[in-house]
C-alpha cells in the first residue's frame, strides 16, 4: 500500500505474540524471544536484524506491534522514488 511518499508493507501472524518488554529488542542481532522449552533448529536471531539493516539502508523504517496470545504485525516502509518520475 502506498501512503504518501512511502510504500508500506505489513506481515501479520497469529503466533504466540511478543511481550511488550521485548518488542524494542527483537530487531537486535542474536535476540530470540521464546520460552526455555521452545526450540527452533538453526535459528540464531539474525533474520529481523538483517531485515532492519536492509530496510534502513533503503531509507525506510521497520517496527512491530504485538500482543501475547494474539500474534504480531511486522511493518516496514520504503520511500517511493518520486524524484525519478519527473
Amino acid at each position: 500500500m502506498v501512503e504518501g511518499d512511502e510504500l508500506l508493507i505489513r506481515v501479520v501472524d497469529t503466533g504466540h505474540g511478543i511481550p511488550a518488554e521485548h518488542q524494542h529488542t527483537v530487531f537486535d542481532k542474536f535476540v530470540q524471544v521464546k520460552s526455555p522449552t521452545e526450540t527452533t533448529p538453526g535459528s540464531v536471531g539474525l533474520g529481523l536484524a538483517i531485515a532492519r539493516e536492509v530496510v534502513e539502508a533503503h531509507g525506510g523504517r521497520i517496527w512491530v506491534a504485538s500482543q501475547v496470545g494474539v500474534g504480531s504485525t511486522f511493518s516496514f516502509t520504503i520511500p517511493t522514488d518520486k524524484q525519478t518520475e519527473k
